[in-house]
């Protein structure tokens, strides 16, 4: 009995090592699969987010957070695949002619060289495009983008280079943020410097294509924020919120009006019907009608009436469940784009600061007068008063007098402070412009 435990336990003893000697000689298999995959993982992040580009700033329109994000992702798999190619380099230098014999007889099967290799040669296509050697990074002179519009020249940034620097940076003093001559003068030196670089035209070409990118896509998205959400509402109002409506309300017992104004609305249209054909009775050669006659044309105006206003309650209660799948629509394709809202930000950035002083505040007194200025209570009214028919909800009065007296001053207030926290930094000369306009 003890030499048969002794047997099953020899037997355990056995399979535990020959598994742990199998797991050692598919090393460099798996190790190269590992690297293998790293670089797939990056070549589909290249594909995806950069059109089949090198992951780097200069070759997207994309925001410096989502440019994080890339970079760290990118890091990570780099890391994965130069850390596995060692590991497969020393585990090949130990896998001698031998020990593959020995693999062989325990039953592990290698891959083809030719597979080998095509792998090989595909992850040192992606990993090479990232290759950087540390040892320069101390002398290498990193020289800032030109600016793209006139924006950046008003601004006044001068376009200076930076020495890299591995280690902290120095905290500027104020004696060191003035120079010897005005930033004018240096700006204007570095901008003919740009202009004699041989490679001045590739960046003007390349920020060309960047903003050209950028347009399309904020295009696109600002198209696409328009069109899937009334095609949400228009297709789940005949799909399936209409059905649904019109199946749970009863043609017999269902309500007509669905509020008080839908009524007194009906009773005004037919009391003008009925003084219409009184005065047509009473303006033509035919002989007059009998109160049978009215009471009768009276009798069919009111069935239309009835018809009429429970479509447009149908249609009111449609309309409700519809916006709701509008909304969700939009907040979807809000959440599924944050890289593009990140673009279309830069791209308001630059039209609007890129306007032209006079530009700026014309459209800013536009703006103000339409939605705070001194008529927008009625447009309010209006756009108030349409939403609560589209909803089939009375109009209440003191609501819509209430939200005209807060909100366009909470906009007012608004535009207030972006004109003075930000616009009057960015460009003092518009903001000027503004008050002299408005005056």
């Amino acid at each position: 009995m003890p030499t048969m435990k002794n047997s099953v336990f020899g037997q355990k003893i056995y399979s535990f090592l020959l598994g742990l000697y199998r797991w050692y000689l598919r090393t460099p298999e798996r190790s190269l699969d590992e690297a293998y995959n790293a670089a797939l993982k990056i070549k589909a992040l290249e594909d995806k987010h950069f059109n089949g580009n090198k992951i780097e700033p200069l070759s997207t329109m994309y925001s410096n957070n989502v440019m994080d994000y890339f970079q760290a992702d990118l890091k990570q798999q780099l890391k994965i695949a130069r850390m596995r190619l060692t590991e497969f380099k020393s585990s090949r230098w130990f896998l001698n002619e031998a020990n593959q014999k020995a693999a062989q007889e325990a039953g592990v099967e290698y891959p083809e060289l030719s597979l080998i290799l095509e792998k090989l040669r595909f992850i040192d296509h992606i990993t090479s495009k990232y290759t950087f050697n540390e040892t320069e990074a101390s002398s290498v002179v990193v020289v800032d983008k030109p600016p793209q519009s006139k924006t950046d020249l008003t601004i006044n940034q001068p376009v200076t280079p930076k020495i890299a620097n591995n280690g902290a940076k120095k905290p500027q003093g104020k004696a060191n943020t003035t120079g010897i001559l005005p930033r004018s003068i240096l700006s204007t030196i570095t901008r003919l410097q740009v202009e004699l670089d041989p490679n001045s035209e590739q960046d003007v070409v390349q920020n060309f294509r960047q903003a050209q990118r950028r347009t399309i896509i904020s295009i696109r998205f600002l198209l696409l924020l328009v069109i899937v959400p009334l095609l949400t509402h228009q297709l789940a109002k005949a799909l399936v919120v209409g059905p649904l409506v019109e199946k749970f309300r009863d043609a017999e017992t269902v309500q007509i009006f669905l509020n008080a104004e839908m009524e007194e609305e009906a009773l005004v249209e037919l009391e003008r019907f009925e003084e219409r054909i009184k005065f047509q009775s009473l303006i033509s050669n035919a002989p007059p009608l009998s109160s049978e006659e009215v009471e009768t044309q009276m009798h069919e105006k009111a069935g239309e009436l009835a018809k009429e206003f429970k479509e447009e309650s149908a249609n009111a209660i449609k309309n409700v469940f519809s916006d709701m799948f509008s909304v969700g629509a939009f907040i979807w394709l809000l959440l599924v784009s944050k890289p593009s809202i990140a673009i279309i930000k830069e791209f308001f950035d630059n039209v609007v600061y890129g306007l032209s002083d006079s530009a700026k505040a014309f459209i800013i007194i536009l703006f103000t007068d339409i939605f705070v200025g001194f008529h927008s209570p009625h447009g309010w009214e209006v756009i108030l008063e349409g939403l609560s028919r589209h909803w089939g909800l009375p109009a209440n009065r003191d609501f819509i007098f209430l939200f005209i007296a807060t909100f366009p001053v909470i906009l007012d207030t608004i535009f207030k402070y972006w004109i003075f926290r930000y616009l009057n930094r960015i460009s003092p000369s518009a903001v000027a412009t503004y008050h002299n306009m408005n005056e």
